[in-house]
C-alpha cells in the first residue's frame, strides 16, 4: 500500500512554523520530502512565503487523497480558517487558528485521511487562553485519539541518537516520586515495540538511565538505582528485551556509548533533551511513540524572536516529514 500524504498542522501562526513549512514545500523535490497538506490558513502561508522570497500557489483541497496530483505544483491546503499574519506577535485569533489546525488534523490522521501528523511549534500559554488544558501536544493527541496518556511517549530522534524522557513537564523536584518500576517498564515496551514497527529494527538495544550523578554509586548517591530502576530492567531482560543499565547519565551518551544502543530512556526531561538539542537540533525530531496515528513535530520551539525575518532554518521540519514518512510507509507495509 502506498502511503496518504500528511497532515502538517500550521503551529502558532505568528512562530516560524508557516515559514519552515513553506521553506519544505519549496525543497520538496531535492529533501527527499513526501506529499502533505496544511490544515488552514492559506493567506498566513501565503504571506510567509511572501517573507522568504518565495513564490507560493495554494491548492485548496476538499480531501486528503487529491494531495498527490497538486503536490508537483503547490502547496495543498485543507480549510480557508485564516487570521492575520504577525509574525513575532502571539495573539488570540492565532491561538484559535493553531487550535483548529492541530484538532482537524489530529482527527484526519485518525480516521485514516491522513497517513500521518507532523505539527508545527505552538505557544502552550497563548493556546491556554482559548481553551488548551493539556500540558502539550502529546498530551493533547493521546486524548483525541483515545489512547492513555500514560502509553504515548515522547522519542527526540536525529541522526546521532534517539532519547526518551521518561518523565516530561514537571519540576525537577517532582521527579523521584513520579518514578515507578511499572511505568519503566511500560514505557520500555512501547519503545521496543515502535522501534521494531515504525523504525524496522528487529531486535531493538535499550539503555536506559539512572536518575543520580554515577548512578547512584550502590545507593551512596540515592537509592532509586537499586529499589526502582534495576529491578524494571531485571523484568525488561526476562521478557527478554536486550536492555542495559542503569547508566550513569554523564557517560552514556558519549561517541562511543551511542553505538551500544538504539534508544536511550532518560529519567527526566532535560537528561534526554540536552544531548539531542547538542547533537542535532536542526535535525531533531519529536516522535510520539503509542500513539494508533504517526505523529512527529521538529524539535524546536516557535521561535518568536526570528519570526518573519527569514532566519529560520527548516531542517527540523524536513526531518520530521521525511521520519513520519517513513514511520506511514512501514505501517502500510504491513497492513
Amino acid at each position: 500500500m502506498t502511503p496518504l500524504p500528511l497532515a502538517v498542522s500550521l503551529g502558532d501562526p505568528a512562530g516560524i512554523g508557516p515559514e519552515i513549512i513553506v521553506e519544505a514545500w519549496s525543497r520538496r523535490k531535492d529533501g527527499g520530502t513526501p506529499p502533505f497538506f496544511v490544515v488552514g490558513g492559506p493567506d498566513v502561508l501565503k504571506q510567509a512565503a511572501a517573507k522568504r522570497g518565495l513564490a507560493l500557489e495554494i491548492a485548496s483541497v476538499s480531501q486528503a487523497t487529491d494531495v498527490a496530483a497538486l503536490w508537483p505544483d503547490a502547496l495543498p491546503v485543507l480549510g480557508e480558517k485564516d487570521c492575520t499574519y504577525t509574525p513575532g506577535q502571539p495573539d488570540a485569533d492565532g491561538a484559535r487558528l493553531a487550535l483548529f489546525s492541530l484538532t482537524e488534523g489530529a482527527r484526519l490522521a485518525a480516521q485514516g485521511e491522513a497517513g500521518g501528523l507532523v505539527t508545527a511549534p505552538i505557544a502552550k500559554g497563548e493556546l491556554a487562553k482559548v481553551g488548551f488544558t493539556q500540558p502539550g501536544q502529546t498530551e493533547f493527541l493521546a486524548d483525541a485519539v483515545g489512547c492513555a496518556r500514560d502509553d504515548a511517549v515522547m522519542m527526540l530522534a536525529g541522526p546521532s541518537l534517539r532519547a526518551v524522557p521518561l518523565t516530561v513537564h514537571c519540576a525537577l523536584a517532582d521527579v523521584p516520586a513520579l518514578l515507578t518500576e511499572e511505568m519503566i517498564v511500560r514505557r520500555a515496551r512501547i519503545v521496543a515495540a515502535a522501534l521494531r514497527r515504525d523504525f524496522g529494527i528487529e531486535n531493538p538495544r535499550i539503555a536506559i538511565c539512572g536518575l543520580n550523578p554515577h548512578a547512584g554509586e550502590q545507593g551512596r548517591f540515592g537509592s532509586e538505582e537499586t529499589t526502582i530502576i534495576e529491578p524494571a530492567i531485571a523484568q525488561l531482560r526476562a521478557e527478554g528485551l536486550p536492555v542495559t543499565g542503569p547508566h550513569p547519565g554523564d557517560a552514556l551518551f558519549t561517541p562511543r556509548a551511542r553505538k551500544t544502543y538504539d534508544a536511550a530512556l532518560a529519567m527526566y526531561h532535560d537528561q534526554a533533551l540536552i544531548p539531542i538539542k547538542a547533537l542535532d537540533f536542526d535535525e531533531g525530531v519529536n516522535v510520539t511513540l503509542g500513539l494508533p496515528i504517526v505523529r512527529t513535530s521538529p524539535d524546536h520551539g516557535t521561535a518568536f524572536d526570528i519570526a518573519g525575518k527569514a532566519l529560520a532554518d527548516p531542517g527540523a521540519m524536513m526531518a520530521a516529514l521525511r521520519m513520519a514518512g517513513d514511520m506511514a510507509a512501514r505501517r502500510a507495509a504491513h497492513g
